[in-house]
C-alpha cells in the first residue's frame, strides 16, 4: 500500500464525512418544524416513541442528531425522560437504514440494474442532479434537495475512493495479523467506540468498516465487537450535548449510554458463550459490507425487543447515576437551548412557542390592568408588574435567539417566519408595557380619589370591549397563524382610532362647560393614548403576520390597500365592528 493510497483512503473519508453531514443538515432543514409538531404528538406511549424515532433517524440520518434533540427537549421541559427512552431506542434502529445504503457497494453482477446500483455509477449521476438544482432554481426546498443529492453523491462516491484505496491491504499480511487482534473482543469493542468517538457518528464508522472488509481479510470474529462497540461510541455525541444541561437531561444521555452497553454486553456473552458449545463456522468466514448491515440491525433490533419491557428500569437506573441532591431546589428550565440552533426548523417553533407565551400573558396583563380602572386591586397591581417583568425576559431571550437563528442556513420559509417573530415580540413587549402605564393611571384616580364624569365613564367601557377584542382576536390569529382572523384586526384598529379622536373631541367638549376638570382632562387623554397604542401594535403584529403569508413586505402600501375604497371586505368588518361599539349619545357636542 503506498502513500497515494493512504491519501486517496483519507481523502475519500474527507469526501464521505462531508457529504453524511451534508446529507443530513439538508434532510433536518427540509423537515423544519415538522419535526418539532411529531415529537410532541406522538410520545403517549413506548410503542409509539419507538417508531418516531425510528421514523425521525431514518429522515435526518443521524441518531446522534435525533438524540441530541431529545437532550434539548427534555432540557426545555418539552418532554419527560421516560417519553424520551423508547425513542431513543428506535433512534438505534433508525440508524441501520444508513448502513444497509452504504451496503449497496458490495453488490455484485453484471446486469444493467446492478451496475446502475452501484455507488461508483449513481454517485455522479445524484451529484450532478443534485449541483445543477442548487444553481438553476430560486426555491430555498429545491436547493436543499440539491443539496441532499449532493451529500448523498458525495458519501457514496467517498466510500468507493476508500475502497479502491485498500484494496492493496487484501495483500497485506501485517494488515491480515493487525485484524486478527480483533478477535479479542474488549479490543474490537475499545476500538469500535474509540472511532465512533472521535467521528461522532455510528453510521459513518460502520461505513469505514463496510469499506474495509472489501479487502477480504476481516472476518465475522473480529468485525462483531467492532460493530457492538461503534453503537456505544455514538453515545458521546449526547453526552456533550448534555454536558451544559439541566439533570433531567443529562438523565437522557445516561439512559443513551446505557441501552448501549448492556445490550452489548448480553450480545457477547450470548454470542461467546454459544460459540464455545456450537463452535460457529462463519466466525472464521470473510464478513461482507451486506453482512455487517445485518449484523448491526438484528443487534440493535434485538437488544431494542429485550430492553424495551424495561424502560422504567432504565429510568431508575439514570435517576440512581444522577441523583438530586437533598432539598434542591426545582431546576430553571431553559427556554430556547442552543442545541436546537442545528435543527432550524425545531428551533423556530420553539420560538414561536415562547412567543405564543407572550402573547397569552400580554393579552391577561391589559385585562388586569383595564380591571384596575374599574376597581383598584394591590395585588392585581403587583401581578400585572410580575407579568410585564416576564415578558421583558421573554422578549430578551427570545430575541438573542432569534439573532442566532438568522445567522443560520434558513429556508426563505424559514427566513420570513424569524422576521415576523422578531417583530412580534417587540409589539408584544410594548403592550405589556401599557399595561403597566394603565396601572400607573388607575393608581393616580384610585389615590386622588378622581372620578369621571358618568358619560366619560361609559364611553371608556365601549373602549374597553373594543380593546379587548382586537387583543383576544390578535392573539388567535397569532397563534393558530389563522391569516382570515388577522384580517379582521385593522378594521377594528380603524373602529378604535374613530372611538379616541371622538372621545378626545367630546372630553374637550367637558372641560369647556367645567363637567370635568383640568387633571381629569389629562389622566383621560393618557388613558386613550395607551389605548389606542395597544391597538396599533395589534395591527403591527396582524400586518406581519398577512405579509409573511402574501410575501409582501411593504407596510405603508399594504396598509393603503387594505383601506381603499375598493376592499369591500374591509368595508364590511368596518361598519360591522361600528355597530358593535358605538359611543353613547350626548346631548355635548
Amino acid at each position: 500500500m503506498t502513500i497515494f493510497n493512504v491519501i486517496h483512503l483519507f481523502g475519500g473519508l474527507a469526501m464521505f464525512l462531508y457529504g453524511m453531514n451534508l446529507m443530513s443538515d439538508k434532510l433536518e432543514k427540509l423537515a423544519g418544524g415538522k419535526l418539532e409538531q411529531i415529537f410532541e404528538k406522538l410520545t403517549s406511549n413506548r410503542f409509539k416513541g419507538l417508531l418516531l424515532g425510528i421514523l425521525v433517524t431514518a429522515v435526518v440520518q443521524s441518531s446522534s442528531a435525533t438524540t441530541v434533540m431529545l437532550v434539548g427537549f427534555v432540557n426545555s421541559g418539552l418532554m419527560r425522560l421516560s417519553q424520551a427512552i423508547s425513542i431513543i431506542m428506535g433512534a438505534n434502529i433508525g440508524t441501520t437504514v444508513t448502513t444497509w445504503i452504504l451496503s449497496l457497494t458490495g453488490l455484485e453482477g453484471e446486469s444493467l440494474f446492478i451496475q446502475f446500483c452501484k455507488p461508483k455509477n449513481f454517485a455522479p449521476l445524484f451529484a450532478l442532479v443534485g449541483v445543477v438544482m442548487r444553481m438553476a432554481s430560486k426555491d430555498g426546498k429545491k436547493k436543499d434537495i440539491g443539496g441532499i443529492l449532493i451529500g448523498f453523491g458525495l458519501l457514496m462516491w467517498g466510500m468507493v475512493t476508500m475502497g479502491e484505496s485498500v484494496e492493496p491491504l487484501s495483500e497485506s499480511e501485517k494488515f491480515a495479523s493487525l485484524m486478527t487482534l480483533f478477535k479479542n473482543p474488549v479490543l474490537g469493542v475499545l476500538v469500535g467506540a474509540v472511532v465512533t468517538a472521535v467521528i461522532q457518528s455510528s453510521a459513518a464508522s460502520v461505513g469505514m468498516l463496510q469499506t474495509l472488509s472489501n479487502s477480504g481479510l476481516i472476518t465475522f470474529g473480529a468485525a462483531l465487537p467492532i460493530i457492538l462497540g461503534q453503537n456505544i461510541g455514538t453515545c458521546v455525541t449526547a453526552i456533550i450535548s448534555a454536558a451544559g444541561a439541566n439533570k433531567s437531561a443529562k438523565r437522557v444521555a445516561a439512559v443513551h449510554l446505557y441501552f448501549n452497553v448492556i445490550g452489548t454486553v448480553l450480545a457477547l456473552v450470548c454470542y461467546y458463550t454459544l460459540d464455545s458449545f456450537i463452535h460457529f463456522a462463519f466466525a472464521d468466514m470473510e464478513v461482507t459490507s451486506v453482512s455487517i448491515a445485518i449484523v448491526h440491525t438484528v443487534f440493535n433490533i434485538g437488544t431494542t425487543i429485550v430492553l424495551l419491557p424495561f424502560t422504567h428500569v432504565l429510568e431508575k437506573l439514570a435517576y440512581l447515576t444522577i441523583r438530586d441532591e437533598k432539598k434542591e431546589p426545582a431546576e430553571n428550565l431553559v427556554l430556547l437551548d442552543d442545541r436546537f440552533l442545528n435543527t432550524p426548523g425545531v428551533a423556530i417553533e420553539q420560538c414561536r412557542n415562547v412567543t405564543n407565551r407572550m402573547a397569552s400573558l400580554a393579552k391577561t396583563t391589559i385585562s388586569l390592568a383595564l380591571d384596575l380602572y374599574k376597581n383598584f386591586d394591590e395585588d392585581k397591581a403587583q401581578m400585572i408588574l410580575e407579568n410585564e417583568d416576564m415578558i421583558d425576559k421573554y422578549e430578551d431571550i427570545t430575541g438573542t435567539y432569534l439573532v442566532k437563528l438568522s445567522g443560520r442556513s434558513l429556508t426563505m420559509d424559514d427566513s420570513r417566519t424569524v422576521s415576523c417573530l422578531l417583530h412580534s415580540i417587540g409589539d408584544f413587549e410594548r403592550i405589556s408595557d401599557h399595561a403597566v402605564n394603565i396601572l400607573d393611571t388607575a393608581k393616580e384616580i384610585h389615590t386622588k380619589e378622581i372620578s369621571f364624569s358618568d358619560m366619560a365613564k361609559r364611553e371608556l367601557n365601549v373602549m374597553f370591549g373594543a380593546i379587548e377584542e382586537i387583543l383576544d382576536i390578535t392573539v388567535q390569529a397569532f397563534e393558530a397563524k389563522d391569516i382570515d382572523l388577522a384580517h379582521k384586526v385593522e378594521p377594528l384598529e380603524e373602529v378604535v382610532d374613530y372611538l379616541r379622536t371622538e372621545m378626545k373631541s367630546r372630553h374637550v367638549e367637558r372641560l369647556r362647560t367645567k363637567t370635568c376638570t383640568i387633571e381629569q382632562g389629562f389622566i383621560f387623554t393618557d388613558l386613550l393614548t395607551d389605548l389606542e397604542r395597544i391597538s396599533d401594535h395589534c395591527s403591527n403584529i396582524a400586518v406581519n403576520l398577512i405579509q409573511i403569508n402574501d410575501d409582501n413586505f411593504e407596510n405603508h402600501r399594504y396598509l393603503n390597500a387594505v383601506k381603499s375604497e375598493d376592499n369591500e371586505q374591509f368595508a364590511e368588518l368596518f361598519k360591522e365592528f361600528s355597530y358593535k361599539y358605538p359611543l353613547p349619545k350626548t346631548s355635548v357636542k
